[in-house]
């Protein structure tokens, strides 16, 4: 709880106004900040606290410091920072398990308040994944599948959601290149996808769950070893 009149530690604003760098697209992932030199010219502070707020946000997943060459930008919030180092830490069987969690709520809700404009940019989506797999596209294909994914939780209108779904984007990703390359492996399955659209337009959060558990269940299937 904030004091009145007492201002929070000078790192703290630090970290906030780094943060604000990354959240505004100021510094994209991927790219290395300036250097200390000038980031302390910039912000008015000392080198040990752009160092604490810089060591913070690397902790939180956010920045890598490397040693020799500077710091680079790897996630764009903590959450997602976070996310990533966690997760990767798990088996692709372990994240496809989390995301019965995240998927069935996420398509519950999405039934519950998507609108006729969310239902054809998702309708665009499928149609794009579709053609992609037939194609033999695997890169669009696998873009196109985590986008319309995305775009459900999105539709949830659960903010917190949608942020922590986003956040295993790569993750996700990954797993999908697994089951993708094993021969027989269905990558334009209607279950989970056309057959979750028809249910969030018809506004059905059971069929639309029932779909997303049975696309899970077949992609669990894939899983090596299984």
């Amino acid at each position: 709880m904030s004091v009145p009149g007492l201002r929070p530690p000078l790192a703290v604003e630090v970290v906030a106004r780094l943060r604000e760098a990354v959240a505004s697209g100021r510094w994209v992932v991927g790219e290395k900040i300036p250097p200390e030199t000038e980031l302390v010219a910039e912000l008015g502070v000392s080198r040990g606290t752009l160092r604490e707020a810089v060591k913070a946000l690397a902790h939180a997943g956010l920045f890598e410091v490397l040693r020799g060459d500077g710091t680079y930008v790897r996630a764009t919030s903590e959450i997602s920072g976070t996310a990533q180092r966690v997760y990767r830490e798990h088996t692709d069987e372990d994240v496809l398990q989390v995301r019965f969690a995240l998927d069935t709520q996420a398509a519950r809700l999405a039934a519950a308040s998507a609108t006729q404009g969310i239902v054809a940019e998702l309708r665009d989506l499928l149609e794009r994944r579709r053609d992609s797999w037939a194609a033999e596209d695997y890169a669009a294909w696998s873009a196109a599948d985590w986008a319309f994914h995305l775009r459900v939780a999105e539709a949830s209108g659960n903010a917190l959601l949608h942020e922590l779904y986003d956040s295993f984007g790569d993750v996700f990703h990954g797993t999908k290149m697994v089951q993708r390359l094993e021969a027989g492996f269905d990558g334009a399955l209607t279950t989970g996808h056309e057959e979750l659209l028809e249910a969030i337009e018809a506004g059905d959060g059971d069929a639309a769950v029932a779909t997303v558990i049975a696309n899970l269940d077949y992609c669990m299937g894939w899983m090596p070893g299984r």
